[in-house]
């Protein structure tokens, strides 16, 4: 018989969050089969309850105790339980850790910032070797026009948010010679596509 019945989200003090994970949640402590999550001292267990209640509990001592031949390894986590104030508050305090352009996390607030987008270096150096291969390998009548593709291309990464399908679109464009190809796929993977 699995004791480990509640539901429970882990969020870390890094903003990682780990959701689904089964537990046993007592009065002080909360236990958690498995030692695939590093939880540490801090971090915040967050409890979903059939009646739409969530409790949240702060981690005293994770208590990791390896496993032996007849009990698996697992957390004996000693927790503090949070009251709504206190839970509000420590969850304000994670840090969130977000890549890509205009990236954002707003918690029940008004989002009021600024933000200011600096190009991958290693995607500026890429149009830069792609500029260069361009004045060496093509001809200086035909070296505009594909001057202008690349400019594209740049613009695009200089967006608050690239198109894939233009990028796309634009590396297509540029001559299939040398080293350029290669490039171009690099500048596609740097959207992930």
């Amino acid at each position: 018989m699995d004791l480990h019945r509640d539901a429970v989200s882990i969020l870390k003090l890094n903003g990682e969050k780990h959701e689904g994970i089964k537990a046993s949640v007592q009065r002080n402590q909360t236990f958690i089969k498995g030692s695939d999550l590093l939880i540490e001292t801090g971090d915040l267990i967050q409890r979903y309850m059939s009646n739409g209640a969530i409790e949240t509990y702060e981690v005293i001592d994770p208590g990791f105790h390896e496993g032996g031949n007849l009990i698996s390894a697992g957390y004996q986590i000693v927790h503090k339980n949070l009251g709504l104030p206190e839970a509000e508050k420590a969850i304000q305090n994670i840090t969130y850790n977000l890549n890509g352009h205009g990236s954002r996390v707003n918690n029940h607030s008004v989002d009021n910032s600024t933000n200011t987008f600096n190009l991958n270096s290693d995607v500026l150096e890429h149009i830069k070797m792609l500029r260069s291969e361009i004045s060496n390998l093509i001809e200086v009548e035909q070296q505009q026009d594909v001057f202008e593709i690349v400019d594209a291309i740049e613009q695009q990464f200089k967006s608050k948010k690239p198109s894939k399908a233009i990028v796309k679109t634009l590396v297509s464009a540029l001559p299939h010679v040398g080293t350029i190809a290669s490039i171009g796929s690099f500048l596609l993977t740097a959207l992930g596509g």
